[in-house]
């Protein structure tokens, strides 16, 4: 018996910390049940007897009868008495298993690394950095605590209780539209001047899900991607992922040079090109209404696509927003990528495509494959938000609450800084474009900002050797927390500018 196969594999298998916080029978009982859930032992195989497990393992005996106690309270093993102990298979699969943090044996390790090749990408790395610092700044992120989290409770609990949930999450067809897709483009035809229809918009989870789906549409490998010369860094990780090569162009006051892409470039040679349509990012130069009429005819002789990413409509401060290029693109050249509810929670956000019908549709195949179930409770909310005009007065209310913090950063970076800074107030949008001369060491003022609890972020930081400057995003800091952010920069950017003295 002691050579038995069973015997064989418990002693080169089970390991146990006696000064564990956990007591030994428990860590010798989690093994065995890895072990029954792995198929190392099968149903009805038989345990050794209390005085042959004790020998094996070297523990008391009294330490395996609590063992055995122990699998047979959670439904691992059958104790017959005077045959022995056998291994059993629960009937309730979600036996609660407690965690072990004791030596792990080949029976309960998971291999640290793959046993096969796969292939890695250099381009999706994460850009994502740890702080623990109370202060941080962001590139232009909403403020979250403006929820109406109250509100949206009523809201969404009625939602869920809208008895034609169950019908559309049974259906089987998707020949109609949506009542979100309905909703959505009535929406966007009354705020942004389009003339579309629900065949016309399809919506997805963000606003770089949409870009990741369009970019599996357009792009194969070695396509010319345009871009500003400083863009936005998510979506040139998506360009690039997709084996496009990204080429830029400058960016100056009034926003893209599109005679810079007439002279540079030939009819053919370029695939499409990234816009931002409000706000360039991360400068917030507005693209001219002249250049847009240039863009627009140059696309269309040159046959290349305009994707126009309009992530900041809804933050307009003075006068009014510029209607998208697509809202006038009567030959098909501009796909318009969207977002709604930024000032609400993440959660109840959605990204949005408006293009030609042919685009879409095939748009939707992809989002099937990505995100078959999508979040009907979510849309069953929004669409009723929209159609009370809840959305447009939650907007509306934010609006003035980040009116008046863009105006005070303005203020204490006029205050704390002078002239040792340059910016324009932006007419909108939730980030304000500081450019330092004489030039700094922007690692060397991250360095010295995290002394005073504030973090920089690396996606916020421009520099090169023309070009020393920040995308300072203010949205997310209330007026005492912004005061004492630029107060808390300005302190770390006299550190430096007295060594460098």
């Amino acid at each position: 018996m002691t050579d038995s196969p069973v015997n064989t594999f418990l002693k080169e298998n089970i390991r146990f910390e006696k000064n564990s916080e956990t007591a030994v029978y428990i860590q010798i009982a989690q093994q065995i049940i890895n072990a029954i859930q792995r198929g190392y032992l099968a149903r009805g195989t038989a345990l050794p007897g209390t005085r042959s497990f004790s020998r094996l393992l070297q523990v008391h005996r009294n330490t395996v009868v609590a063992i055995y106690d122990e699998l047979a309270s959670q439904g691992w093993v059958e104790i017959i008495p005077n045959k022995g102990t056998f291994i059993l298979v629960p009937e309730q699969k979600t036996v609660t298993i407690k965690a072990t943090h004791q030596h792990a044996s080949p029976v309960n390790d998971y291999a640290p690394k793959t046993g096969f090749p796969f292939q890695s990408s250099f381009h999706l790395a994460s850009t994502e950095e740890v702080s623990t610092t109370k202060y941080n700044i962001n590139d232009g992120q909403p403020d979250l605590r403006l929820h109406p989290v109250h509100q949206f409770s009523k809201w969404y609990s009625a939602s869920m209780k809208r008895k034609s949930l169950l019908s559309k999450w049974n259906q089987t067809t998707t020949s109609t539209h949506s009542n979100f897709e309905t909703q959505l483009s009535n929406y966007l035809n009354i705020t942004r001047g389009f003339h579309i229809q629900p065949c016309n918009i399809m919506n997805t989870r963000s606003t770089e899900m949409s870009l990741y789906i369009v970019s599996q549409l357009l792009i194969r490998p070695d396509d010319v991607i345009l871009v500003g010369n400083l863009s936005h860094y998510a979506a040139n990780m998506i360009f690039q992922q997709a084996g496009a090569i990204i080429k830029t162009i400058p960016v100056d006051e009034k926003g893209l040079d599109i005679d810079y892409i007439s002279k540079h470039f030939t009819k053919g040679s370029i695939r499409c090109i990234y816009v931002c349509s409000n706000r360039h990012y991360p400068t917030t130069r507005t693209l001219s209404a002249e250049r847009r009429l240039k863009l627009l005819e140059l696309a269309k002789n040159h046959q290349f696509a305009i994707i126009e990413d309009d992530f900041d409509y809804d933050f307009q401060f003075e006068g009014s927003a510029m209607l998208p290029m697509a809202s006038s693109d009567i030959n098909g050249m501009v796909i318009y990528l969207g977002k709604l509810g930024q000032s609400l929670f993440p959660s109840f956000q959605t990204g949005f495509v408006v293009a030609p019908q042919n685009l879409i549709t095939e748009a939707k195949n992809y989002l099937q494959m990505l995100d078959r179930q999508g979040d009907l409770i979510q849309e069953q909310m929004l669409s009723e938000l929209i159609h009370e005009g809840e959305i447009y007065r939650l907007l509306k209310k934010n609006i003035m609450v980040y009116k008046q913090r863009r105006d005070l950063l303005c203020k204490c970076l006029n205050t704390y800084f002078g002239k040792a800074i340059q910016w324009k107030k932006p007419n909108g949008g939730l980030a304000v474009w500081l450019e330092f001369e004489p030039k700094i060491s922007l690692v060397q003022l991250t360095e010295e900002a995290r002394k005073e609890d504030l973090f920089l972020p690396k996606t916020i930081l421009y520099q090169d050797k023309d070009i020393c400057s920040i995308r300072f995003g203010f949205g997310h800091l209330n007026e005492e927390e912004i005061e004492i952010a630029v107060l808390k920069l300005r302190t770390a950017y006299n550190r430096i500018t007295n060594v460098l003295r």
